[in-house]
């Protein structure tokens, strides 16, 4: 599980809903300590007794409460859970030790890329490796620039260590999508300065066969299956429910 910022009551109806067990959790990794990413995780991991994955500056800088459930990981250094391989590399955002994450087994990479001010070389590296990826669509320009939030909230927004626009998203994907990339599910859009309408429009026009998702704020996102695209024509059924990673 990476972030943990809706409430755990909220986390474990949409898991009831999806007839997923929480016992499928065997860890929580935080990108960076703001509260729509961590507000949940305390009680989440004591309650389950699951590890956080977690820099010591972003646990002090979130004031978390783990007890003896954090567990640190520094950028580049590979994380082994069961059959997955989690990956954490530094991104472009205004906490203090800001990461994104990659998650590989059964020869299929999904990334998670969101609260990324600028797509980075690091960003750029990793997501030409995934077969499927969550990417920030966070604000429509005009909306941003038209809008009512204050003129300081509007220049934290885009100015290289907030949040990326639909263009930028939809640049870093029409530039550097490799050509097995099935999902992508476009995340962390603006409640006030963004459109599911807005961004499917632009995005569905250059997806190809990449198919395109909203991941909705207000519900869970359905289950689905990313299968290593390169091979998957000459597997077996056996082998091809093997070769896959789920995703919620």
């Amino acid at each position: 599980m990476v972030d943990a910022g809706i409430s755990m009551r909220e986390t474990e109806r949409r898991l009831k809903r999806l007839e997923l067990s929480i016992k499928k959790i065997k860890g929580i990794f935080i990108t960076h300590e703001h509260s729509d990413h961590i507000a949940g995780v305390a009680k989440l991991a004591k309650k389950y007794q699951l590890p956080v994955y977690i820099t010591q500056q972003t646990q002090q800088q979130g004031q978390l409460n783990l007890l003896n459930l954090a567990q640190s990981f520094k950028p580049y250094e590979p994380v082994t859970i069961g059959g997955l391989v989690v990956t954490a590399f530094p991104k472009l955002h205004d906490g203090c030790d800001p990461h994104s994450f990659i998650v590989s087994g059964n020869s299929v990479t999904v990334g998670v890329f969101t609260d990324i001010g600028l797509a980075c070389h690091h960003v750029i590296s990793h997501f030409k490796k995934c077969h499927a990826a969550f990417l920030e669509a966070n604000y429509d320009v005009d909306m941003l620039n038209n809008g009512r939030y204050p003129i300081f909230l509007k220049n934290r927004i885009r100015d290289g260590k907030g949040h990326l626009s639909n263009v930028q998203a939809l640049s870093l994907f029409t530039n550097h999508r490799p050509s097995f990339m099935s999902h992508l599910f476009l995340s962390h859009l603006s409640k006030n300065n963004n459109s599911p309408e807005i961004v499917l429009d632009l995005f569905n026009r250059v997806a190809g066969k990449t198919k395109i998702i909203i991941a909705s704020r207000h519900e869970e996102t359905p289950v689905y299956h990313i299968h290593a695209a390169k091979t998957y024509q000459v597997m077996s059924r056996k082998e091809r429910m093997k070769a896959q990673l789920s995703l919620f």
